[in-house]
């Protein structure tokens, strides 16, 4: 076996399987699988310092990608089995105008710009390493169920690399169409089913289980290595010292599993004195993870987490047939595939999990933008779950904090405007379904005379 292999998470099971297998669940135990290492094998540096070396070689794909460029951390691959479209080339900005609104001091708090990505948001991260093993293993078609992102991603990959053909499966609930436009536009084939994510997932992976088709959801181990390179950039972005608090949306729990994933490797490694704590913020139309460890007290219960107490709540969700609903569509998910290894996180990462309404999300997803960046609904749960901690005293004005900012403005492009629409009727065919009544950061569009005079009166010059 190499120095990278397949394992189960649960530690009554922990089988170990060959990395040429495609797997999304343990065989043994039907558990979810990391994808591990025998570190005694790679050479890691010494210190995190030393990947800036890398920076010197930009015309070297791997090296260049913000994701590779850190590949002894994610050394399942061999630099030549790489399948790399240029991701990660993302910012970590200092934002002094919302730390002032979030009462932190002058440079604490930092956003993490992930919608810099080739496709526009955070799963680049993750679907450079799922295309990597795709191609190590010889596969030929590729799928995903998806609410947006995870179909553009890899609708992509697949198109530049010409390596697969790409299936994506869609709900017929909420999805942005400037997410749906990329999966049509980069030539996957698109299915839409009559039912939410939740449904296009669990069809997806019926079919992927019984035909050769590589499965890119975040149930697939592959998929949440390539994540974890987010934090190695925070990391990079704060000159390598680690932070007090990291804030993420919680959607289907990739993120989240994968940043716990990271901080734990790099501190047995001993490349960081300590861990950050961890911040999940979900919708409170999404809000399965919150209810399970806030309202049932679930827990990592090292590796024993209750099964029959989530199998229950699904069974409820079912039985007085709950669906996600929020305007975030990106977290829009019930289900989360990867709950317990969120659970995990929260461990390791001394973590929390809060839930937002909409007309947090979508307020604060007005200040983030009218500070620099603009991004799509989920982000706003970042700074919204931020302005929720500090009133509870959680975050202390002091911490340093950053923030993930998951997508690209123009993923949902028809909420922003909406948002920022002067006509109510218009604004509330929009919003008032999901509970936004008011829009108190709109920056609406002026209408004026087609004269120099009308124009100056407007600008009150």
């Amino acid at each position: 076996m190499s120095s990278a292999f397949q394992q189960c998470i649960h530690p009554d099971c922990s089988q170990k399987y060959d990395l040429g297998q495609i797997l999304t669940a343990c065989p043994a135990c039907q558990s979810l699988l990391d994808v591990a290492y025998d570190w005694d094998q790679v050479p890691v540096p010494s210190h995190l310092k030393e990947f800036e070396a890398r920076w010197t070689d930009r015309r070297t794909p791997v090296n260049f990608s913000g994701v590779w460029r850190f590949r002894e951390l994610i050394s399942f691959p061999r630099d030549e089995q790489i399948v790399t479209i240029g991701e990660g080339q993302t910012i970590l900005q200092q934002n002094d105008q919302l730390a002032k609104v979030a009462g932190l001091n002058s440079g604490s708090l930092f956003l993490q710009y992930e919608g810099l990505n080739p496709s526009g948001s955070f799963k680049d991260n993750g679907m450079t390493a799922a295309s990597t093993h795709a191609s190590m293993v010889g596969a030929k078609m590729t799928a995903c169920a998806s609410t947006g992102n995870t179909s553009a991603s890899l609708a992509i990959y697949a198109g530049v690399s010409g390596l697969f053909q790409c299936v994506v499966f869609v709900g017929s609930g909420r999805i942005a169409y400037g997410k749906l436009s990329q999966a049509l536009d980069y030539g996957a084939r698109t299915l839409q089913i009559l039912g939410d994510f939740d449904d296009a997932l669990a069809r997806v992976r019926e079919v992927c289980a019984e035909h050769p088709i590589y499965l890119c959801n975040s149930v697939n181990p592959f998929r949440l290595e390539g994540q974890k390179s987010i934090m190695y950039r925070i990391l990079e972005g704060l000159s390598w010292e680690v932070p007090d608090w990291i804030l993420v949306p919680g959607g289907n729990l990739g993120n989240s599993s994968a940043f716990g994933k990271a901080f734990l490797e790099l501190k047995q490694l001993g490349l960081i004195d300590r861990i950050p704590r961890l911040a999940i913020i979900n919708a409170e139309g999404a809000d399965t993870l919150d209810s399970l460890v806030n309202a049932e007290s679930l827990n990592w219960n090292e590796g024993r987490s209750d099964s029959e107490m989530i199998r229950d709540f699904y069974r409820l969700m079912d039985e007085e047939d709950r669906r996600a609903n929020t305007l975030a569509s990106a977290i829009e998910i019930n289900r989360p595939v990867n709950l317990v290894k969120a659970l995990r996180s929260l461990n390791v990462c001394d973590g929390v999990v809060r839930s937002v309404s909409d007309q947090e999300i979508v307020d604060a997803r007005a200040r983030i933008a009218a500070s620099g960046f603009g991004c799509e609904p989920a982000s706003g749960a970042s700074l919204a779950g931020l302005l929720q901690l500090r009133e509870e005293g959680l975050i202390a004005p002091s911490d340093r904090v950053a923030c993930v900012l998951t997508g690209h403005q123009l993923k949902d492009p028809d909420l922003t405007v909406a948002y920022h629409m002067d006509d109510p009727k218009k604004r509330a065919e929009k919003l008032q379904p999901a509970g936004v009544n008011e829009t108190p950061f709109a920056n609406s569009p002026v209408v004026v005379e087609n004269s120099k005079a009308a124009i100056v009166a407007a600008l009150g010059l």
